[in-house]
C-alpha cells in the first residue's frame, strides 16, 4: 500500500529544463530553513559531447560516476551507449536516498530513468521513498512516467514545457511549502 504524502513528479522532453525546476525548487525549500536530500545525476560533458553522468548526494555534496560512455563489451549493466557504474550508484545513490528519508524533510530526486532504474538496490531505494510518508520531488524521465503515475497514483506530474518552466519552480515549491507547513 502506498502512503498518502505528496509526490510531485516533474516530466518533459529532453533539453526542456527539468533538472533547472528541480534545482529551483531544492534551492527555495533551503531558503525556507527546510533540508531536502537526494540526489541529482547530472552530464558529464566533454569537447564530443555528453560522456556519461554523475550522481551526486545532494545533501552530502559527494559525487560519483552513474554512467560512463562504453567502450567495448561489458558485462556490466548497459542502458544504450552507456554502462552503468553500479558501485557508485549503491555506494553514493543508495546511501543519499537512505540518508535523505531519514534526515531531511523532502527527498528529492533527479531522475528517476531507465539508467537509476537498471540497479536493482537504487531501484527499491526509490520505490521505498515513493511508498514512504515523505514528500518527494522528482524528475521523471518521458519513457517511465507512466509506468511510475499506475504504480503511485497519488502523484502530481507537472510537465516542463517553453511556456511554463519559468513558473513552475515558485509554483511548486509553494506547494511543497504548504504542505509542509501543514504537516509539521
Amino acid at each position: 500500500m502506498v502512503a498518502m504524502s505528496l509526490r510531485i513528479f516533474i516530466t518533459g522532453r529532453p533539453g526542456i529544463g527539468k533538472t533547472t525546476v528541480f534545482m529551483r525548487i531544492v534551492s527555495n525549500l533551503r531558503k525556507y530553513g527546510y533540508i531536502v536530500g537526494g540526489i541529482i545525476c547530472p552530464e558529464i560533458r566533454g569537447s564530443k559531447g555528453r560522456l556519461g553522468f554523475h550522481i551526486v548526494d545532494i545533501l552530502a555534496d559527494q559525487k560519483g560516476i552513474l554512467a560512463y560512455m562504453c567502450r567495448e563489451r561489458s558485462a556490466v549493466p548497459r542502458v544504450g551507449k552507456y554502462c552503468i557504474n553500479v558501485d557508485d550508484a549503491i555506494n553514493i545513490g543508495v546511501k543519499a536516498i537512505n540518508n535523505a528519508l531519514k534526515e531531511a524533510d523532502v527527498v528529492g530526486i533527479d531522475e528517476i530513468g531507465p539508467m537509476e532504474l537498471k540497479v536493482p538496490q537504487l531501484r527499491l531505494a526509490i520505490y521505498e521513498t515513493l511508498r514512504s510518508a515523505k514528500p518527494t520531488v522528482a524528475v521523471v524521465h518521458y519513457r517511465v512516467v507512466s509506468d511510475l503515475v499506475k504504480t503511485f497514483r497519488n502523484a502530481k506530474v507537472y510537465e516542463v514545457s517553453y511556456i511554463n518552466r519559468e513558473l513552475l519552480p515558485q509554483q511548486l515549491s509553494s506547494e511543497l511549502l504548504d504542505y509542509l507547513k501543514k504537516t509539521r
